[in-house]
């Protein structure tokens, strides 16, 4: 679970600075232990937060951010059954609760691996939210993963068109591509993201392998030599060490051939020699 646990961080680091419509109108607005509560939440105090959560829980029971906030709680603590029905508990409450679909799409496709499911979560928030860049772009995710690549690039222009400078979604975009073999558009999109986000490293692994597609071998190289020193993934490792081999073929051909001669002329010498 250490990947999806790892998302879940920046998706609940996201939902803290939810400004959340009803929050001015709700009895939590001024419950200091509501809002301790989300600090702790998003410091990975999470036994603290779920605690807290269940108690206000009791004077509040019918507050969907209590509800969507505790299966966030539920979900650093391992627990995604529980976390799921606190979720839909939120959305039971209010049916148009953008943040609490959102969520419940994102559970039901790393965690129960349920395309279909987080699709229609997502369709969902897109219409409730036409507006938001960020639901057309998880709907793409969760398009890609099913298959639907077509779909997914329609989904990611439409992210676009409303977020010109969406790194992540020029990521994905270009991880559509890469799967249709478009390297040139692929290519395009990882650069766009790593000038809006140098630090991207699914963009700069992305154009390693448009740069390798190109038999621009020595930039591909490159690239990789800068993600292993970001990161100690062993992937990256693998595939830097396969472009050197293509990068240096020729020369890996001649040494073999010098080795094979040699092995050949010490032979007919000995051979000569008796």
């Amino acid at each position: 679970m250490g990947g999806w646990l790892a998302a879940l961080a920046v998706a609940i680091f996201l939902a803290i600075g939810f400004s959340f419509a009803a929050e001015s109108h709700s009895p939590l607005h001024n419950e200091k232990q509501w809002e301790q509560a989300r600090k702790d939440l998003a410091l990975g105090k999470a036994g603290e937060a779920k605690a807290a959560f269940e108690n206000l829980l009791i004077r509040y029971p019918n507050e969907a951010d209590l509800h969507l906030f505790l299966g966030m709680s539920l979900l650093r603590l391992r627990d995604p059954q529980a976390a799921i029905r606190a979720i839909k508990k939120a959305i039971d409450i209010n049916p148009n609760h953008v943040e609490a679909r959102t969520l419940l799409g994102y559970v039901e496709l790393e965690v129960h691996g349920d395309v279909d499911a987080a699709i229609r979560e997502y369709r969902k928030v897109i219409e409730l939210k036409a507006s938001s860049a960020e639901a057309h772009s998880n709907l793409a995710v969760a398009q890609k993963k099913r298959g639907d690549l077509d779909e997914a690039i329609v989904s990611l222009n439409q992210a676009l068109e409303l977020k010109p400078d969406f790194a992540a979604a020029l990521t994905t975009r270009g991880g559509v591509y890469a799967e249709q073999a478009k390297w040139t558009e692929a290519r395009r999109d990882f650069e766009q993201a790593l000038k809006l986000n140098p630090k991207d490293d699914g963009a700069l692994y992305g154009l390693s392998q448009a740069l390798r597609e190109a038999k621009d071998y020595a930039s591909a190289q490159n690239a990789l030599s800068e993600l292993i020193a970001r990161s100690g993934n062993f992937v990256y490792w693998l595939e830097w060490g396969r472009v050197v081999m293509i990068r240096y073929w020729w020369a890996l051909l001649l040494v073999a051939i010098g080795w094979a001669l040699k092995g050949r002329f010490m032979k007919t010498r000995t051979e000569a020699n008796g």
